[in-house]
């Protein structure tokens, strides 16, 4: 009989949670045929099966979670175990004082627990975090709890290894965009800000490797913008901003959040942004201390615009005015580079004709 185990699906995550089978016990299948839809990394993705042969069993149901390297299907042909090669090779191959993934290492950073002294129950040894539950501790008896699935777990995830890693610092400040027309597009417009900022200070389209004090400039700029939804914070890419039109943008962004809600955007449209931008005014709040999510290193927010007395001409009169934020991690982004891509920002914005 031979075995195939979820493989590693990519960026670094420890388990998916199986949304439908699209095989069953006994059927025969070819390679290459979707066998199950995974959801992992707030996308629903199909893993396709690694070999032709006989369906003997089918590990795990609609709605469980099961870890990267778990079993998920017997065939009935003898061969060597296939570990996921279809992807990528699975994590924790390489010998290690404790087998972890990066965001269980943030997360038992973050409760005080020593990894080198749990035992771990996962795949080849490595650590769950059903490990740090029970070292740590459980919740006490009749409080509800629920388990976070798709995006609300890749969220968790990100902001855990985010707040054991980044040092973070927000600048904040305002546009007056009074000479906008009523019908205008603030997200194109913050888009096309973002893009002048990145053109006045690179240094805020990177990458940061914080264990080998490296740092990845990249030519272009792939914005990450962050959408909301019932299901929770899913955040697109858009590719290459600063050499397409206004109008090339907002067909991209419309086609990515009807994705986003159809819960079939590519995986490949959730990953590898360069920098982000959260729109959080258009539901609520003026400034805010957003989260940069490594390895990144910068993500601009845009408050809720409102009408406010400004002196413009040595006269007061209302405005509208846009407040923003700019958080930062100030172990790759100095001080002065954060306020030049700042001030690019906020003439942008502010920019006649525009």
């Amino acid at each position: 009989m031979t075995s195939f185990y979820l493989p590693d699906l990519g960026e670094g995550l420890q388990d998916a949670e199986i949304v439908s089978w699209h095989v069953s016990e006994g059927d025969r299948v070819v390679a290459n045929q979707p066998l199950v839809s995974v959801e992992t990394q707030k996308a629903v993705i199909e893993v396709p099966s690694p070999r032709s042969g006989q369906v003997v069993k089918l590990y795990g149901a609609p709605g469980d979670i099961i870890d990267v390297g778990a079993k998920l299907v017997d065939y009935d042909e003898a061969a060597r175990d296939d570990k996921g090669s279809v992807v990528g090779e699975l994590p924790g191959t390489k010998a290690m004082s404790a087998k972890a993934s990066p965001a269980i290492r943030a997360q038992a950073k973050e409760l005080g627990i020593e990894l080198t002294e749990i035992t771990g129950t996962g795949p080849q040894g490595s650590i769950t975090r059903k490990d740090l539950k029970t070292a740590g501790g459980v919740v006490a008896p009749g409080t509800p709890s629920e388990p976070l699935r798709g995006a609300r777990r890749a969220m968790a995830r990100n902001m855990s290894l985010a707040g054991a890693q980044v040092v973070p610092a927000t600048l904040t400040g305002e546009a007056n965009i009074d000479h906008w027309p009523q019908d205008s597009d603030a997200t194109i417009h913050l888009i096309w800000a973002v893009a002048a900022g990145v053109k006045a200070e690179p240094a805020l389209n990177s990458w940061f490797d914080g264990q080998k004090m490296t740092r990845q400039l990249h030519p272009h700029i792939d914005l990450g913008l962050a959408v909301d939804t019932h299901k929770g914070l899913f955040v697109p890419v858009l590719r290459d901003i600063a050499n397409r039109s206004k109008s090339n943008l907002r067909a991209s962004l419309d086609r990515l959040k009807e994705d986003v809600r159809a819960r079939s955007v590519p995986p490949e449209e959730l990953r590898g942004q360069t920098i982000t931008l959260s729109n959080f005014g258009m539901i609520s709040g003026r400034h805010s201390a957003m989260i940069v999510v490594p390895p990144q290193v910068a993500i601009l927010g845009a408050g809720r615009v409102e009408p406010r007395a400004v002196v413009i001409d040595g006269k007061v009169r209302a405005a509208r005015i846009m407040p923003l934020s700019l958080t930062f991690d100030h172990r790759a982004v100095t001080g002065g580079e954060a306020g030049r891509f700042f001030n690019a920002v906020v003439e942008n914005l502010e920019k006649p004709g525009d």
